[in-house]
C-alpha cells in the first residue's frame, strides 16, 4: 500500500519543526551535526512511507528515530579515531627526503666532531640511543654529575655558532 503523495507531503511538512527541534537537542550529545541527524531521519521516514505507509504515531516515531540515529552517531564517534598527526603515508620514505635527512645528520656529526675539549664525547653521550642518565655520563666521561648541565650548555652554544653558517646557507 503506497501512501498518497499529498498525504506524504503533508506529513513531512507537519513533522519538519519537530524534527528540527529534536535533532538540535540531540546533536550536541552525540557529536553529530543537527542537519546530519535530520537527513538520516528523513531518509528512514521516506523508506517507511515507501514500504508500508506512515507510522501510526508520527511524532512519537520521529522522536524515537532521532534518538536512535543519535545513538548510532555516538557509536560511530567512539569507533572513529581523531587524526592528530599526519597520515601514515607522509612521504617519509621518499628518497629525496631520506637523502636530505642523512645529509643533515652527517653535517651535525661533523660539527660535533669539530667541537673543542670534551664537547664531542659529551654530546655523543647525550645523543646516545641508549638514553643514559647523567650519572652514567658522568662516570663514562670522568666528570662530576653537577658539571654536565653547564658543560652541555657551553657545548650547545659552540655547536650553534658552528652550525649558524650552515643553516643560514640553506
Amino acid at each position: 500500500m503506497t501512501p498518497e503523495p499529498v498525504m506524504a507531503y503533508e506529513l513531512v511538512v507537519s513533522l519538519r519543526p519537530l524534527l528540527s527541534a529534536e535533532a538540535a537537542a540531540e546533536a550536541p550529545g552525540c557529536g553529530a551535526e543537527p542537519d546530519d541527524l535530520e537527513q538520516a531521519v528523513w531518509l528512514h521516514l521516506l523508506e517507511r512511507l515507501g514500504a508500508g505507509g506512515p507510522p501510526p504515531d508520527p511524532p512519537g516515531w520521529l522522536r524515537h528515530a532521532v534518538r536512535a540515529e543519535a545513538r548510532r552517531a555516538r557509536r560511530r564517534v567512539r569507533r572513529e579515531t581523531v587524526l592528530t598527526v599526519e597520515p601514515a603515508d607522509t612521504g617519509r620514505h621518499d628518497p629525496e627526503r631520506l637523502a636530505l635527512a642523512a645529509a643533515r645528520r652527517l653535517a651535525l656529526r661533523d660539527a660535533v666532531r669539530r667541537l673543542p675539549g670534551r664537547c664531542p664525547r659529551l654530546l655523543a653521550a647525550l645523543l646516545s640511543p641508549h638514553d643514559p642518565t647523567y650519572r652514567d655520563i658522568a662516570g663514562e666521561l670522568g666528570i662530576s654529575q653537577g658539571s654536565i648541565g653547564p658543560e652541555r650548555s657551553r657545548c650547545l652554544g659552540c655547536l650553534r655558532r658552528l652550525l649558524t653558517p650552515v643553516v643560514a646557507a640553506r
